[in-house]
């Protein structure tokens, strides 16, 4: 087992939760995530973000309000 420490495993993060590093530092980071509590914190609150996140961009404004933005946004760039 490759122990990769903590401050690499918090700094690619967020690249391991979006399967974005290379394979080597993945079994490195979920090593080290397997046994570091602080990590596995960390990584906690960095999943639980995204998917609030990812839930929040599937909505859709109120009809109403979009036509209110889009009309202050008119009348901003008419000023302009």
């Amino acid at each position: 087992m490759t122990d990769c420490g903590c401050e690499k495993a918090q700094r690619d993060l967020e690249e391991y939760l979006r399967n974005e590093v290379c394979k080597t530092s993945q079994t490195d980071i979920a090593e080290h995530l397997a046994t570091c509590a602080t990590c596995q914190d960390e990584a906690h609150v960095a999943r639980t973000l995204t998917e609030v996140v990812a839930r929040a961009c599937k909505e859709s404004a109120p009809e109403e309000l979009r036509d209110q933005v889009l009309e202050r946004l008119r009348a901003v760039q008419a000023t302009h």
